[in-house]
């Protein structure tokens, strides 16, 4: 939900609020759903921060520079193959397009897509009846896939792989009156 730079500093935020809250855990949804709801709040806390609307107009130095990989350790990695890395590229884009939906939209998207979780479970998690977790769903599965359908073209490459392109944005000068 919040990107891989602040993943690991929400999921310590959760792991300590986890170890410190574990004894008022009273047992009425299981434990993983506790986590989760606690992970989903610490989440949408960082999303709301004004730390994170500054931080996320910038991009990390890494990213900037293009050096993030100049260890020992990249010349060792294995060669992906075409398929592994279309897929890669794929998913990278999917996510671009799932960070950019409304939060209530992108929690549920990545509660049931990413993590796999099952409607109840969501609307344990996001504390709403099942009918509305499953109505939120259908409704971000249907603004992803427009999203997705106005920023992408997919087609089957010479592989029959499913691929996609970015569409070009064309920006017509404003034509006077």
């Amino acid at each position: 939900m919040v990107g891989p730079h602040d993943a690991e500093d929400v999921a310590q935020d959760v792991f300590d609020k986890v170890s410190r809250r574990v004894k008022d855990f009273r047992g009425d949804s299981k434990l993983s759903t506790w986590i989760y709801r606690i992970a989903t709040n610490t989440a949408i806390d960082r999303l709301r921060s004004a730390a994170y609307r500054h931080s996320s107009n910038h991009v990390p130095i890494e990213e900037a520079t293009g050096n993030e990989d100049q260890s020992a350790w990249a010349t060792q990695r294995p060669a992906a193959t075409n398929q592994t890395l279309i897929r890669k590229e794929m998913s990278e884009c999917v996510l671009e397009f799932v960070d950019k939906l409304p939060p209530d939209y992108r929690t549920v998207i990545v509660l049931s897509e990413l993590e796999g979780l099952t409607n109840k479970e969501i609307s344990e998690i996001i504390e709403i009846s099942i009918d509305n977790a499953k109505i939120r769903l259908h409704r971000a599965r249907a603004k992803l896939k427009t999203a997705l359908n106005e920023g992408c073209d997919f087609y089957h490459n010479d592989q029959n792989t499913l691929s996609c392109d970015r569409k070009q944005v064309h920006i017509f000068p404003k034509v006077p009156d």
